[in-house]
């Protein structure tokens, strides 16, 4: 009797401490970890970053950009004219955004697609950065300048596609690159360019769990486009208040578009060409 009651304990024993084994070595296994709020919303300050709309979410947006600072008291400090887009992204997947909007710049409208197709991550899977592609298209319905000559409606359409390439370094430190071709129908002289290249860099630090500093720079590569255009620099603080983002900066830019900040700005920093300008996210589900 002895003997079977020392062996049930020796058996116990040894099942007691194979369970904990097979529990140690689960607790040892790694898995996946995915970096999450690289940017606090899906533009940086003009630009699109990296982050995309979950599923089934509307990110609707609003965006001005008002008329120079050094307009002065008169016009209001540029508040007296502004640059308007109100727009939306659509999650039809955490990872596949599509989106539309329209602006009071040449009265256009546009739309575009986005697709996250990598996503940093650490563990068993290691990422290094997040990668999403954007191919965006708008069109121009200003009333042709010239309505006697023979205008073609393609020549209203512009393209825009980019690589957004994106990396959280700590939990305060983003960075993200944006190479860029911008491809206009119509260009306003032979000399120009109707591809244009183009890479984005942005800059995001966080100040507290609220509140970020962003920078944007976007840089057009020499001899594309006329000499007179500048390239659109932006600097401008996000903040978090539950259910909306407001993003509040300074940038030499009017357009509220790809085609239109990265190609079209002529305004100069320098010579105090300063805009202050808004966008508003507010996030529906469906």
């Amino acid at each position: 009797m002895k003997y079977i009651l020392l062996l049930a304990i020796i058996f116990f024993s040894s099942v007691t401490y194979a369970q904990d084994l097979d529990l140690l070595e689960e607790e040892d296994e790694e898995t996946i970890e995915y970096t999450s709020a690289t940017f606090k919303t899906n533009r940086v300050i003009n630009g699109h970053s990296i982050e995309t709309v979950a599923k089934r979410e509307f990110d609707l947006k609003i965006s001005h950009r008002f008329g120079f600072l050094s307009t002065g008291a008169y016009d209001f400090f540029g508040l007296d004219q502004a640059t308007l887009r109100i727009g939306g992204d659509y999650g039809i997947t955490d990872n596949i955004n599509i989106g539309v909007g329209r602006s009071n710049v040449a009265k256009t409208y546009d739309g575009f697609v986005k697709y996250k197709l990598l996503r940093q991550s650490s563990g068993l899977k290691k990422m290094p950065i997040t990668a999403t592609w954007i191919s965006h298209m708008g069109v121009t319905t200003l009333k042709w300048t010239k309505p006697d000559r023979e205008n073609k409606p393609s020549s209203r359409l512009h393209y825009t596609h980019q690589l957004l390439l994106a990396r959280k370094f700590t939990e305060g430190l983003s960075i993200q690159l944006s190479p860029t071709v911008v491809h206009k129908n119509l260009v306003d002289s032979s000399s120009f360019k109707n591809d244009i290249l183009s890479v984005g860099i942005g800059l995001r630090q966080k100040l507290t769990t609220r509140t970020t500093l962003n920078l944007e720079y976007f840089y057009v590569l020499p001899n594309q486009i006329s000499n007179e255009n500048t390239n659109a620099l932006s600097v401008g603080f996000d903040i978090e208040t539950g259910g909306h983002i407001f993003q509040l900066f300074f940038t030499n830019s009017a357009a509220p578009f790809e085609k239109g900040f990265i190609t079209d700005t002529k305004a100069k920093w320098t010579e105090g060409d300063v805009r202050f300008g808004f966008n508003i996210a507010r996030i529906f589900n469906f």
